[in-house]
C-alpha cells in the first residue's frame, strides 16, 4: 500500500481492489486482492472544526460505474461511516467533503464492496485531516469497523493475506496479519442476479460443527496456502474443500451447486464460493473464459442471469494519491 499519511493533503485520490475471501476453507481469516478496482477521489473545503462542533460536515458524494445506483450517497455510505469515524479518532473534520467515486466492484456480491469502501475511506480521511495513522492503525481499524479481517487485509496490502484476530483467552494480544504473493493464475468471478445478504449467509451456518469437521477444514487450509504460494495448483481441488460454510451457503442460491459442479468439468483447478456469495469464484490456468461460460449456462438453467469477470489475483492493495497539500 501506498500512503501519504506525513502530509495534509486537501484533495487525494485511492485506488481500492476488489478482494475474495475464504477461499473454501480459510473462514473468516483468508483473502485474495483482485484486479478490479473501486477509485474515489475525496476533496476536503473550508477550515478543519473540531469535531464535537455543532456545524455537521457537508458531504456531497457521487457515484458512477458498476452498480452505482446501489451505492447510498448518504451517510448510509460506508466510505463516509469509515471516514466519519477516523474523523472523530483525530478530533477534527473538514467543513466540507466531496466524494467523486469510479466503481467497478459489484455490490452485494462477495468480492468486497464493503471492505473497499471502509479502506477508502479511512485512508482518505487519515489524509485531508493530517491525523497521521500509521498504516498498522488504519488496518486494525479496518478490521474493527469490518468484524474480520479476510477482506480489509488484502484490500490495503494486496496479495495474499492470512489475519488471525486477538484473543484475549489464548493470544494473540495484537492483531497478526501475514501477507504472501499471490499465485500466478486466472480467477473466474460469476456473480448470479440473486440478493444474497451477508446476514441471511452467516444466519444459515449451524452453531457448532463436529470435531471432524474442524480437522477436514484445518488440514485443507495448510494444503491451500501451499498450493497457493509455491506454484503447485494441482492439489486445489482437494485444498478448496470446505465444511464449514458452503454447504450451507450453497444451498441458499439457486443454481449454485450445479455452477460449482460445472466449473470443474470445464477445467477449474479450484472452485469456492466468493466471501459469502452468491459469487462463484474459479482459479484457472488459463483466462477460464471455458469456466465461465459453463457456470453462467449452469445459473441460466436454473432461472438466473449472471455477470462474468476474467480477473488476476492483485499483489498491489489500496493506493493514495495526495493532491495539493498545506501546512
Amino acid at each position: 500500500m501506498s500512503t501519504a499519511t506525513s502530509t495534509h493533503s486537501r484533495t487525494v485520490t485511492v485506488s481500492v481492489p476488489a478482494t475474495t475471501a475464504n477461499l473454501g476453507p480459510g473462514f473468516d481469516c483468508l483473502g485474495l486482492a483482485l484486479d478490479l478496482r473501486n477509485d474515489i477521489t475525496l476533496a476536503a473545503t473550508g477550515p478543519d472544526v473540531a469535531y464535537d462542533d455543532p456545524r455537521p460536515t457537508r458531504y456531497d458524494v457521487a457515484v458512477t460505474g458498476t452498480d452505482a445506483g446501489k451505492v447510498p450517497t448518504d451517510s448510509r455510505n460506508l466510505l463516509i461511516e469509515a471516514a466519519d469515524e477516523l474523523f472523530r479518532r483525530a478530533g477534527r473534520r473538514p467543513a466540507a467533503v466531496a466524494v467523486r467515486a469510479v466503481n467497478r466492484v459489484p455490490v452485494g456480491s462477495g468480492l468486497g464492496s464493503s471492505s473497499a469502501a471502509i479502506v477508502a475511506g479511512l485512508l482518505a480521511a487519515n489524509a485531508v485531516c493530517g491525523a497521521g495513522w500509521t498504516e498498522g492503525e488504519l488496518l486494525r481499524l479496518a478490521v474493527e469497523m469490518e468484524g474480520h479481517p479476510d477482506n480489509v487485509a488484502p484490500a490495503m496490502l494486496g496479495g495474499l493475506v492470512l489475519g488471525v484476530l486477538p484473543d484475549a483467552t489464548h493470544g494473540p494480544a495484537e492483531l497478526i496479519l501475514r501477507r504472501m504473493e499471490p499465485p500466478r493464475l486466472g480467477v473466474v468471478v460469476v456473480l448470479p442476479d440473486f440478493p444474497l445478504l451477508t446476514a441471511d449467509a452467516r444466519a444459515a451456518l449451524p452453531p457448532a460443527v463436529s470435531r471432524a469437521d474442524a480437522i477436514f477444514n484445518a488440514s485443507r487450509l495448510g494444503l491451500l496456502l501451499h498450493a497457493l504460494t509455491s506454484d503447485e495448483p494441482d492439489c486445489l481441488r482437494v485444498a478448496m474443500g470446505d465444511r464449514l460454510h458452503q454447504p450451507y451457503r450453497l444451498a441458499l442460491i439457486p443454481g449454485a451447486p450445479a455452477a460449482y459442479a460445472a466449473a470443474y468439468a470445464a477445467g477449474a483447478l479450484g472452485v469456492a464460493l466468493s466471501g459469502a456469495g452468491p459469487s462463484l469464484l474459479a482459479f484457472a490456468a488459463d483466462d477460464g473464459e471455458a469456466i465461465g461460460r459453463a457456470m453462467s449456462a449452469a445459473f441460466a438453467a436454473a432461472g438466473l442471469r449472471s455477470r462474468t469477470w476474467l480477473l488476476r489475483p492483485s499483489a498491489a492493495g489500496a493506493c493514495l494519491t495526495a493532491g495539493d497539500s498545506v501546512a
